[in-house]
């Protein structure tokens, strides 16, 4: 099979391993080049908390809107963010494989206070442009055989649209 889509691109690809789905929850790991250690999770807002921290301790890419908070946890605008440095190669983190399945992930933009970008499932080689937080996690489900999709929402993107 040709890996003609398995690359990181940016900064900020992350490789999303999901290794077990009870109940329509995921639970997996996910990686990135800044750490050898995986970010374990057990639902998928738990992935989503894990990439917007991991984004914005990168700064990258911008949000195009401010997070608000009652607590005193992140960053403010302006404030130095201390740099970091790469300790996995991305043939390293393309290595990585899920139970399930195996994504990459790529987000591009942060506006609208969503993500936009391109999402690869790496079990299939079919690579996917996403416009927000709640369609990439659409296509994971689907990828993952947990949703069942309904005469509207056949309209959105799926992997059926993928470029292989």
């Amino acid at each position: 099979m040709e890996r003609s889509q398995w690359y990181m691109g940016a900064p900020n690809g992350v490789v999303l391993c999901v290794d077990k789905v009870e109940e329509q929850r995921f639970a997996g790991r996910l990686y990135h080049a800044y750490s050898r250690k995986p970010a374990v999770f057990s639902s998928i807002d738990g992935v989503i908390f894990a990439l917007e921290q991991f984004y914005d301790s990168l700064n990258f890419p911008h949000p195009t809107t401010d997070s608000r908070s009652f607590g005193k946890e992140g960053y403010k605008a302006g404030q130095e963010r201390p740099e970091r440095k790469k300790t996995m190669k991305d043939e390293e983190l393309l290595s990585m494989h899920g139970d399930l399945g195996t994504f990459i992930i790529r987000v591009q933009h942060r506006q609208n206070s969503s993500w936009q970008g391109r999402i690869t499932w790496m079990d299939k080689n079919k690579t996917v442009y996403f416009r927000s937080i709640w369609e990439m996690i659409k296509l994971v489900a689907g990828a993952l055989d947990t949703v069942s999709v309904s005469e509207e929402e056949q309209r959105e993107v799926t992997w059926e649209d993928a470029q292989e």
